[in-house]
């Protein structure tokens, strides 16, 4: 789990309850009420949903589920785990040939790095292959930006409804103003038009942005692996020194990463780990 996603929700919810039913006598629960109303609740979130539902095709909707497990769980893919199988496969290939790869490739569980191990052994040119790459790169770049989209008018759309919330509760203000006792909707009115606009902005900047934000981070991550990935595999097409390229793919680390696949992570005892991390079978990471 993301638990510092789930920490600043809750921080976030708090700040929120205690704003609303904090006063000078100290929490008034009660307060909470103030801040409910239907109305409002049918135009800010019924509006943006609704839009949505005509802007995206259903399908969109259906990836919510992967991009809030994107979220809220921690990504376990290990850099350093692709440079070490990476190298391995470059030492297999170097004493067996490229076909060798070809049963290497069954037992991997990230279908793009066994897809990618797979491509080295067709009789591609390393220039056709990087080129291929690329193209498949520009494609999930594409597709991230495109499901980030729904967040992204999500966020414009909250306020966007309420403040048609705020116009709707003026207009009956100001409507019944003109009639006698119309005095006595006033309260309701200007509530309606003010906590549509309450609605709106929670719903984009504690929802809507945080979650496309997030998830442009991870697919950020996702992508920076398969490049990496693709370095590794060009680079073996092309019979480069398997020292050589996992010097080459160590550039993808972070200084942490790098400390961490040398053994130098420190123990909670303050000691560091002997050995360098061990390789594992990459899990699917293809968004």
């Amino acid at each position: 789990m993301e638990i510092t996603t789930i920490i600043a929700y809750v921080l976030v919810v708090f700040t929120m309850f205690f704003g609303m039913t904090f006063g000078e006598t100290g929490f008034n629960v009660s307060a909470i009420g103030n801040f409910f109303q239907v109305q409002s609740i049918f135009i800010t979130i019924g509006g943006t949903f609704f839009v949505l539902l005509a802007a995206f095709p259903i399908k969109s909707f259906t990836h919510i589920p992967k991009h809030l497990k994107m979220i809220f769980f921690k990504n376990k893919q290990d850099p350093a785990e692709y440079v070490e199988i990476l190298t391995e496969l470059s030492k297999e290939a170097r004493r067996k040939g490229l076909l060798a790869l070809e049963a290497k490739a069954a037992d991997i569980q990230d279908e793009f790095l066994k897809e990618s191990v797979l491509r080295i052994v067709d009789a591609i040119e390393p220039d056709k292959l990087r080129s291929w790459f690329d193209q498949k790169l520009d494609y999930i770049s594409a597709r991230n930006d495109e499901e980030r989209k729904l967040y992204d008018m999500g966020a414009a759309l909250g306020p966007a409804f309420g403040m048609i919330g705020t116009l709707i509760g003026l207009i009956n203000m100001l409507k019944n103003m003109s009639f006698e006792g119309g005095a006595s909707t006033l309260g309701s009115d200007m509530s309606v038009a003010l906590i549509t606009t309450l609605y709106g902005s929670i719903l984009a900047n504690t929802l809507f942005m945080p979650i496309s934000n997030k998830l442009e981070i991870a697919q950020e991550r996702d992508l920076l692996i398969k490049e990496l990935v693709i370095e590794g595999v060009v680079a073996i097409k092309e019979g480069e020194n398997p020292k050589y390229i996992q010097d080459k793919l160590m550039n993808f680390l972070t200084e942490a990463e790098i400390k961490k696949a040398n053994g130098e992570e420190p123990t909670k005892g303050g000691k560091a780990k002997g050995g360098k991390a061990k390789a594992k079978k990459g899990k699917d990471v293809e968004s």
